[in-house]
């Protein structure tokens, strides 16, 4: 089998020792954005990547990105807005990418990674506020994945999504 339970698996950030050329999601976009694009995004600091790669293999099970941005108030829910001070940017952390290899499709390895994300998000928010984590959707299958990690659309923007970090502050919350 190859889910989590059953593999030696290490979530870390992605390094020269990751074989980038062999991942294959079935996205073209997102295949070539990890085979080409992701090191140079990591070395200027524009996107942090993360991979799970399967140890004994030696293959990337899936990636996703990290990066902080900012979104408009204007653009959230207006009963969501409403309780915001009237900045005219907010910061956020997004999640530019997310993708699971075919070979390892339907094994939960997509839970594991947007979990991963939603929990580096909320320690990082710790230190750099952040109001929410944001991901822009790559089609419809994709907003669906996200919808049931309590991911809302933002209004009139039906691709890309948002969880307030005080959401997913609740989920992780280890108190009785």
């Amino acid at each position: 089998m190859l889910n989590p339970e059953s593999i030696n698996f290490e979530i870390e950030l992605l390094a020269s020792h990751h074989d980038k050329a062999a991942f294959s999601c079935g996205n073209e976009r997102l295949d070539r954005y990890l085979h080409t694009i992701a090191t140079q995004d990591k070395k200027r600091n524009i996107a942090i990547p993360y991979v799970i790669s399967d140890k004994d293999r030696q293959k990337i099970i899936g990636y996703y990105t990290l990066s902080m941005s900012g979104i408009n108030l204007e653009e959230l829910p207006q009963n969501l807005a409403k309780k915001i001070p009237r900045y005219p940017i907010v910061g956020v952390n997004l999640i530019g990418r997310l993708a699971v290899s075919n070979d390892y499709r339907g094994y939960g390895w997509g839970k594991l990674l947007i979990m991963d994300a939603l929990h580096r998000s909320l320690r990082i928010s710790k230190a750099t506020a952040s109001f929410a984590v944001v991901v822009e959707a790559i089609d419809a299958e994709a907003v669906k994945f996200y919808q049931r990690f309590d991911f809302q659309a933002f209004t009139d923007r039906e691709f890309k999504l948002f969880r307030t970090m005080s959401n997913i502050e609740k989920a992780f919350d280890t108190k009785p």
